[in-house]
């Protein structure tokens, strides 16, 4: 499969990734990743009009801005120097921007909706999550009471390296369905909207919900010395809150991109593959 790739803006992950498709052949052209001396670096004309249109994970920093780290580029503008006849690929994608594209004549496909990507992206940020935490904290994890807010995907494989670490581990969940998963597994299940009077004991507290959790009304019942990690794209806890109260706090976004990029770069190219294979109608 040799086609022309046009990956523009990102992060290491597509710096990494265009040497992945370089080196089964392709030719790639790129624009935004300087930083990461990346294969096929280019101008944004250049990389425009390739077969192939590769844009980031997550498409936009901020609304309506292309994530690229060299400068902005709003994301009309790059859809009008895009053709109908191109595949046109990016992970998470808003609904402005697949009105965008649409009204440019572009099919947007979003890469993140395979769940062979979102498993290994989460099974990524869970170990990025357990090595932002390890490098913060002044004691181990083995005998820490650890909380996780979320049992999603990122929420169910970090609870499970904690625990592989000897953490004790408590998740926080809506869905009664997900707290008796929590329960089965054998740690602490706690109701996310019920967690007033239940934070005293955690040495470390992990979000992977986007959208508000932990306020400081709740941040004030954790023990001094809390870390606070948010992994969400969208903060849950509050942590300009945290911050006021002296408790370390980090909000670590796109863990893959920044710790295992190669790793996240390979999946993302299977996953561009398979969405190609798919359309000739080649098998898997």
């Amino acid at each position: 499969m040799e086609k022309t790739f046009g990956l523009i803006g990102g992060d290491r992950r597509q710096a990494e990734l265009s040497r992945l498709l370089a080196a089964d052949g392709n030719t790639v052209y790129t624009y935004g990743l300087s930083a990461w001396k990346p294969a096929g670096a280019g101008s944004l004309e250049r990389a425009a009009g390739a077969d192939v249109i590769v844009l980031p994970l997550p498409l936009c920093r901020g609304d309506g801005v292309l994530n690229c780290e060299e400068g902005p580029v709003p994301t009309m503008d790059l859809f009008r120097r895009l053709r109908p006849q191109q595949r046109v690929l990016a992970g998470q994608v808003k609904p402005q921007q697949r009105r965008e594209a649409a009204d440019c004549g572009l099919c947007l496909e979003d890469y993140f909706l395979r769940e062979e990507l979102t498993v290994a992206n989460a099974a990524a940020t869970a170990e990025g999550a357990v090595q932002v935490a390890m490098e913060r904290l002044d004691e181990t994890l083995l005998g820490m009471e650890c909380l996780v807010l979320g049992f999603g995907r990122i929420g169910k494989l970090l609870c499970h390296r904690l625990h592989g670490l000897g953490a004790q581990v408590s998740a926080a969940a809506r869905c009664p369905a997900d707290l008796a998963w929590v329960r089965a597994y054998g740690w602490r299940a706690l109701e996310t909207g019920k967690l007033d009077g239940e934070l005293s004991g955690f040495g470390a507290v992990f979000n992977t919900v986007p959208s508000p959790v932990l306020g400081r009304t709740l941040l004030e019942q954790l023990p001094a010395g809390c870390l606070l990690v948010d992994l969400a794209s969208v903060q849950g806890i509050d942590l300009a809150a945290a911050e006021s109260l002296g408790l370390p706090n980090v909000w670590a976004r796109s863990l893959p991109g920044r710790l295992s990029p190669r790793t996240a770069a390979a999946v993302i190219r299977d996953a561009v593959y398979y969405i190609l294979l798919e359309e000739r109608g080649d098998p898997a």
